[in-house]
């Protein structure tokens, strides 16, 4: 029988504040919206709410136990739902990447990030393999990519990258020196800097000094040599099969203003939005972006923009001290589990979590590209919120259960 006094009530009232802060900035988003349709948002959203706690209840009750033992079981389940996505979805805006039943949306990509957190974790928890044995990459590697090409064939970029955030974040909490996670991205920065001559000349420069220092072996040098040069060749291709309108998505992530009215128009009016806040805020329903709809998608992807716009920099404070409570209290959970798998779960969530934090607070004060990754807790979304309180629950059953093995 479950103790309820035993549980982590802080970590629980820190989540539960985000998500009714999310519904007042959500109401508050679509108060002047043209539709009633619209305008009732936030009602939906507290259904879903209600639902996610009901969820969240059943999770913390659980033993850890059985998500260890099935989880293979329910990673093939969801890879089995995301290729019927492509053939079965609901197709909105050239993408397939729902289940529509009525007005409810499933997106089993989200359901995906939590079956693939539980499959790697139990791979870690169980194998013989060495950290750094090429076996052990290749299989996580490989658990993790087929997951991620049905996703972008959906096509979802932006929630395919939180797969391999998953990934690496468990690599490094199995064991994985950080130095050597560096030479596995290593290809990517690559990738990047080989968008001039220049660039990429210091980059290798750096890359052949820091092999030296660490010493991983000629074959393995070799290995990072060749794939680094493979990528920095490869980048004027993959520039020049880019379409035209991703190509200059990242050209106006450097400068909005190269397209003002097009794919730099979210950047400039979030970042107008988040600044004309000032320290204060102009309070609720006072928000000028929001209330002349300078501002798209405020109520999902640029909820960020509302909360600066309308709570100022006190408001935007408050929220950011909630997620870092919520990050320190997890991670502390993690590194006390005596489970393996239970370490793992908790600590793939975190990435989770954490990853879509930082980039979609980045996207709105333009420091990352726009990738529609959804705000946890705050966004407007039904799906997305019962899988950020299905993470805490996770958590939260951790932590209660943190002395078995």
């Amino acid at each position: 029988m479950l103790d309820y006094r035993q549980l982590d009530w802080k970590l629980i009232t820190a989540t539960l504040a985000l998500s009714l802060i999310g519904i007042i900035l959500i109401m508050s988003a679509q108060y002047y919206a043209d539709t009633d349709y619209q305008q009732h948002y936030y009602q939906r959203q507290i259904i879903w709410l209600l639902f996610a706690l009901v969820v969240f209840t059943v999770v913390i009750h659980l033993p850890m136990r059985i998500f260890d033992v099935s989880a293979y079981l329910l990673f093939f389940i969801t890879l089995v739902l995301l290729v019927l996505v492509l053939i079965l979805g609901s197709s909105r805006g050239g993408a397939s990447r729902w289940f529509s039943f009525g007005p409810i949306n499933l997106a089993p990509s989200d359901i995906a990030k939590l079956t693939l957190v539980f499959a790697l974790s139990r791979f870690f928890a169980y194998t013989k393999l060495p950290v750094i044995s090429k076996r052990r990459l290749a299989l996580s590697g490989l658990m993790t990519l087929i997951p991620v090409m049905l996703i972008i064939k959906q096509p979802d970029l932006g929630t395919s990258l939180v797969f391999f955030v998953i990934l690496f974040a468990l690599w490094f909490w199995s064991g994985m020196s950080p130095w050597y996670l560096l030479l596995i991205l290593s290809p990517l920065i690559s990738l990047v800097t080989a968008s001039h001559w220049l660039s990429w000349a210091v980059y290798f420069v750096v890359l052949l000094s820091f092999l030296a220092f660490l010493k991983p072996g000629m074959l393995n040098s070799t290995v990072v040599v060749i794939f680094n040069l493979a990528f920095g060749i490869i980048t004027p291709f993959i520039w020049n099969r880019m379409a035209e309108y991703q190509r200059l998505r990242i050209k106006t992530f450097f400068d909005p203003s190269l397209d003002p009215r097009g794919a730099g128009y979210q950047i400039i009016q979030s970042k107008i939005a988040i600044g004309s806040g000032g320290i204060l805020g102009k309070g609720p329903l006072g928000g000028s972006q929001t209330r002349l709809e300078f501002l798209p998608e405020r109520h999902t992807d640029f909820i960020f923009s509302v909360l600066g716009e309308e709570f100022g920099l006190w408001g935007s404070l408050l929220v950011l001290l909630l997620f870092t409570f919520i990050f320190y209290r997890a991670i502390r959970i993690a590194a006390r589990c005596r489970s393996r798998f239970a370490s793992g779960v908790v600590m793939g969530a975190v990435a989770i979590l954490l990853f879509q934090f930082l980039i979609n607070i980045g996207m709105t004060l333009g420091f990352m590209p726009v990738t529609g990754l959804a705000l946890p807790f705050l966004s407007y979304g039904g799906t997305a919120l019962v899988l950020s309180w299905t993470l805490i629950g996770l958590i939260i059953s951790a932590d209660y259960r943190w002395q078995e093995y």
